[in-house]
């Protein structure tokens, strides 16, 4: 996979791909069926998806707390996963934005990246004021040559399958049932930060990671399996939310502790998938009663990801 953040700059190498369009984010089951389809109406051309970055809602609704499944190198990285090949990846400015539904369409799409092809959801929308619907889209790429294949939401029991439905099963406290929609755990990535050293003293050490511009899912106790940079995996258990026993509660933050695990990871990436929820964050009296949760919630998850 090749990561283009540049549209205006594009190497002859990346034209005449057959394009995906959307945000992407999570790359969920939803997702992968709409890559699939349009591999499988396509297979003459190298699959590419056109996204975003930021996500368009953070320029226009920057008061909103972070929302995001995946940060930008991890959602490339896992399309290059489903086969992509060209990842377009387009800074969402302010004068982006203001790019009428023609202009995206001639300039960026036709002029830009020069695609063979295109596929989106129904519900795609794009050009200033998300002024551009799919017959208009269609209506464009016509005098083009360029053909659109609209391909329909994957539904299941629950509806159809979204980032907007992931995110609230995560805040809601099942991360296994938006495990089931992404089709994998869902991880937070980021990298080990130094801090307080207090899980130590409770012998219990921790790795610090923030959680920087990825949704908070429900603040509490959960068991998770950690990626290591060199592709080990590592059970423990993990800590999300603002500490109320010994925290002063102005920060939510991702504490992990590895099971039977000594090594300095101090500035390293680990992703950190979230299993199981095993309890809501509370306040305890003292270290003491914290200290003998936090051994029963370890005990929990290991008896959890031995089955």
């Amino acid at each position: 996979m090749i990561l283009h953040t540049d549209w205006r700059h594009i190497p002859a190498s990346a034209r005449n791909t057959v394009a995906a369009l959307g945000n992407f984010d999570g790359v969920h089951r939803g997702h992968v069926h709409l890559l699939d389809t349009l591999r499988m109406a396509r297979p003459d051309h190298p699959l590419s998806v056109v996204t975003f970055d930021p996500h368009p809602r953070t320029l226009f609704r920057p008061q909103d707390p972070p929302f995001r499944l995946m940060l930008p190198d991890v959602r490339a990285a896992a399309l290059g996963g489903q086969g992509v090949e060209h990842v377009f990846q387009i800074p969402f400015d302010a004068e982006f934005s203001r790019l009428s539904d023609e202009q995206f369409v001639n300039d960026v799409l036709v002029s830009g990246l020069r695609v063979a092809h295109v596929a989106c959801g129904a519900d795609f929308a794009f050009g200033h004021r998300r002024h551009g619907n799919i017959d208009r889209l269609e209506a464009l790429l016509a005098p083009h040559g360029i053909g659109l294949t609209i391909v329909p939401q994957l539904v299941d029991e629950g509806g159809p399958i979204s980032s907007s439905r992931i995110r609230r099963l995560l805040q809601e406290g099942y991360p296994e049932r938006a495990a089931e929609e992404l089709g994998r755990p869902w991880s937070i990535t980021g990298p080990v930060m130094h801090g307080d050293q207090r899980g130590r003293l409770l012998g219990f050490p921790t790795a610090n990671i923030p959680l920087t511009q990825h949704l908070e899912p429900a603040r509490g106790v959960y068991t998770v399996r950690v990626t290591l940079p060199d592709g080990r995996i590592v059970p423990g258990v993990a800590n999300i939310g603002r500490r109320p026993t010994i925290n002063d509660g102005r920060e939510s933050r991702l504490e992990v502790h590895l099971f039977d695990f000594n090594e300095d990871l101090y500035d390293q990436t680990l992703s950190v998938a979230l299993i199981a929820l095993l309890r809501e964050e509370k306040r305890f009296s003292g270290l003491d009663e914290l200290k003998a949760q936090i051994a029963a919630d370890a005990a929990q998850a290991r008896a959890i990801l031995a089955h």
